[in-house]
């Protein structure tokens, strides 16, 4: 399986500004896996530490923070003999052991010639508030699930990914009815790298499901370990919410579905704790698109969409059958898959965290608003080959964008005020 962010990995280990690297993910989207294949291709050697429930190591760092001391007990621990030319070291659940994370300032100040990638849960790693964190030490590397673009990849269907980056829409056009189907394959499998892989070896959506059903059980027992004991209940409550939330077709956020007369207050430690952990994307609303974006949030509206697509599929128990029902899966849930599945393309492929905007009396909706240097694209998303875009027309003739688009399962087309993108083209347009 082959994922982007290995490039991102090669060029930290060329860096002649190379910092301890902390790959940033929610549990289950590859993390240990990228660490490992990214030593077994570029390095000689891995010596790999796991601090999960690993007293020795705790002690270890417990003392001081000595890089000598520390480097004999990891070749011990390891059974490698860590030469820094030539191995990668690699912290995983590093979030365990706080000193072991501490310790990355010290890797960075006095041995930076070990070449060091640590990782860890999101929530873990947010929430520790025993060690001060290695501000401005370290380097970044954000994991996701795998995008469309990856999952094509996966699937040995790389002549139709380069198409779609090489933008030949006379040529995707003809491979249409090829597209929608390996889409509507990530609407119900989505990007997490177990549930993929199963689909791949087995072509059997039953065990994808249950793999997805497991997945998020884990989950919900993180938020027992790491939650306070009076916020677990109301973390429960909100995650549950979530497809009532995006089934409606005004999807911002409204606390009382989570339970009758509910307040913000009540919940606000809980929306925290799931977003902290990376398992849902809090899109604000804009009040005007004007520059910088997050200058015009409205802080008190929002929207609340899943990790991934396919563990949102499987928490509102959708049926696997509806894969195969033509276009079935795109009109039902009322375009929530849909949208879900252009904002998971934006962030992982776009690196962009949209907005969306809507007017004050909710007639007019735009999707996603986002910000491309000093410019502004609002994107609006149909479900199916729906080409009526009243909204977004509102939104034109108020704010006269440079472009807008209109996101669908209709071929490429330009207009005299906007550009209609495939749904499985959009995030490679972008990138143009």
């Amino acid at each position: 399986m082959y994922r982007q962010a290995m490039i991102t990995l090669e060029n930290w280990k060329k860096s002649k500004n190379r910092k301890p690297l902390i790959i940033h993910g929610a549990r289950q989207v590859g993390k240990t896996w990228l660490m490992k294949e990214f030593a077994r291709i570029y390095y000689q050697q891995c010596a790999y530490i796991n601090f999960d429930n690993n007293d020795r190591m705790k002690t270890v760092f417990m003392d001081n923070f000595d890089i000598p001391r520390i480097i004999m007990a990891l070749q011990i621990e390891s059974g490698v003999k860590i030469e820094a030319e030539n191995t990668l070291l690699v912290f995983d659940e590093i979030q365990e052991v706080p000193k072991a994370l501490h310790s990355l300032k010290y890797f960075y100040e006095n041995a930076p010639e070990y070449h060091l990638v640590a990782a860890g849960s999101l929530l873990g790693i947010a929430h520790h508030k025993d060690s001060s964190f290695p501000i401005g030490k370290v380097d970044f590397l954000n994991l996701y699930p795998l995008s469309f673009s990856e999952f094509l990849n996966a699937n040995g269907q790389t002549d139709l990914l380069h198409l779609l980056e090489k933008q030949d829409f006379r040529l995707i056009r003809s491979f249409k009815n090829n597209y929608i189907d390996l889409l509507k394959q990530y609407y119900y499998i989505g990007g997490m790298p177990e549930p993929v892989n199963s689909f791949i070896e087995n072509k059997d959506l039953k065990i994808v499901r249950e793999i997805q059903k497991r997945i998020m059980i884990g989950y919900e027992q993180d938020f027992s370990k790491h939650a306070p004991g009076d916020t677990v209940i109301r973390i429960r409550m909100l995650w549950d919410s979530i497809p009532s939330q995006l089934s409606k077709e005004n999807r911002k956020f409204i606390y009382s579905l989570i339970k009758k007369g509910a307040r913000a207050r009540e919940f606000e430690a809980a929306l925290l704790w799931l977003h902290d952990c990376g398992l849902v994307y809090k899109i604000f609303r804009i009040t005007k698109p004007g520059i910088p974006l997050k200058a015009y949030q409205d802080f008190n509206a929002f929207k609340l969409y899943f990790l991934d697509i396919g563990l949102l599929g499987a928490l509102s128990d959708l049926d696997a059958k509806s894969i195969i029902k033509g276009n079935t899966i795109f009109v039902e849930f009322k375009g929530a898959l849909t949208e879900q599945f252009i904002l998971q393309q934006l962030i992982a492929e776009n690196n962009i965290l949209p907005f969306y905007w809507s007017v004050d009396k909710g007639t007019a909706e735009i999707d996603f608003i986002i910000q491309r240097d000093d410019t502004i694209f609002p994107i609006e998303v149909k479900a199916t080959e729906n080409l009526q875009a009243k909204s977004l027309k509102s939104y034109y003739q108020k704010y006269n964008p440079v472009m807008a688009i209109r996101s669908s399962l209709s071929d490429y087309r330009v207009e005299s005020w906007l550009i209609n993108v495939p749904l499985y083209a959009l995030s490679m347009f972008l990138k143009k």
